[in-house]
């Protein structure tokens, strides 16, 4: 559980736009030095929370703190503080890469050396390149570089990795994880379940406006999703009856030499492992098969991910 300081307090926010809710009920406290995510579906309210958290929209209703200001009336205070890069986020075609990084450093009283972010980021040898020529993963790493030339203290990130292949989404999240590393605090959004869980120190699930859950991944995947499945092969026909007895199993199947043995708590394959070494059966294979975030996002929501 976090440790540091309240960098950010949302408590009891709304916003609707006419007869449709973007956001009914949202609270949450995000600490200094932690990557937080918010996660759920699209349409649920992440976009929304998040642009009222960097002031770029009011809340009907509620208070939000940023490092001690309100982000809407005091946007001028928290400038130089704040990093953000915005989902729809675009530049101009033939704008070339170190000129959006010198245009943005000129917005702020002590940038960072703009072409040092670059080298930090990859994007050296692009320095002289179009934006327009970029891959996906340049052009959000082009667009952390923008929300960092201030040295903020706090980073937000809409949707980052949205769209990118597997290999330039994982360099993203070395990235951010660099981001943390220098001691700020990143507060971002996401769809990825895979994403939240790897990166994410604690997450906040929310759906149709209104959190449902925050804790860091793995306490919400033993929370709800205490189940845990054991896979073995083994060729003794009655290999089934050894784990029946254990108080964790709740079912046990053998199908072509195959047992799966289903259960819950922590301790279940620890039982599992104890039973083997008591009873000397042979196993030629052997695995486990732990719940994901994804699998505790679709309990307690009640359908897939939307995409």
């Amino acid at each position: 559980m976090p440790t540091g300081p309240t960098v950010i307090e949302v408590s009891r926010i709304a916003k609707a736009y006419g007869k449709t809710v973007a956001i009914a009920d949202v609270s949450l406290s995000v600490h200094q030095g932690e990557i937080f995510g918010l996660i759920g579906p699209n349409g649920a309210g992440k976009t929304t929370t998040l642009e009222c958290v960097e002031g770029l929209r009011r809340p009907d209703r509620g208070t939000i703190a940023v490092l001690g200001h309100d982000p809407y009336r005091d946007r001028v205070r928290l400038q130089n503080r704040i990093g953000v890069q915005l989902q729809a986020a675009q530049l101009q075609k033939r704008i070339k890469v170190w000129e959006a990084v010198h245009l943005w450093a000129s917005l702020y009283a002590k940038p960072l050396n703009g072409d040092e972010l670059l080298n930090q980021l990859g994007l050296a040898e692009k320095r002289d390149a179009w934006f327009m020529t970029l891959s996906g993963g340049q052009k959000q790493r082009l667009f952390i570089a923008l929300a960092l030339i201030n040295d903020p203290d706090v980073v937000f990130l809409d949707e980052l990795t949205t769209g990118l292949d597997p290999q330039a989404r994982r360099a993203i999240w070395e990235l951010v994880r660099d981001i943390r590393g220098r001691g700020k605090t990143v507060f971002l959004t996401t769809h990825l379940m895979e994403e939240a869980e790897r990166l994410c120190d604690r997450v906040a699930i929310i759906e149709h406006g209104r959190i449902i859950d925050v804790d860091t991944p793995a306490q919400l995947v033993r929370r709800h999703c205490p189940e845990r499945t054991i896979i073995l092969a083994t060729d003794q026909p009655s290999a089934g009856e050894t784990f029946r007895h254990l108080e964790r199993v709740r079912s046990v199947t053998h199908v072509n030499g195959t047992l799966t043995i289903s259960g819950h708590g922590d301790e279940l394959v620890m039982d599992v492992i104890k039973c083997l070494s008591d009873t000397q059966l042979t196993v030629t294979d052997f695995r486990t098969i732990t719940p994901s975030l994804e699998d505790v996002f679709l309990k307690l929501t009640g359908h897939s991910i939307r995409d």
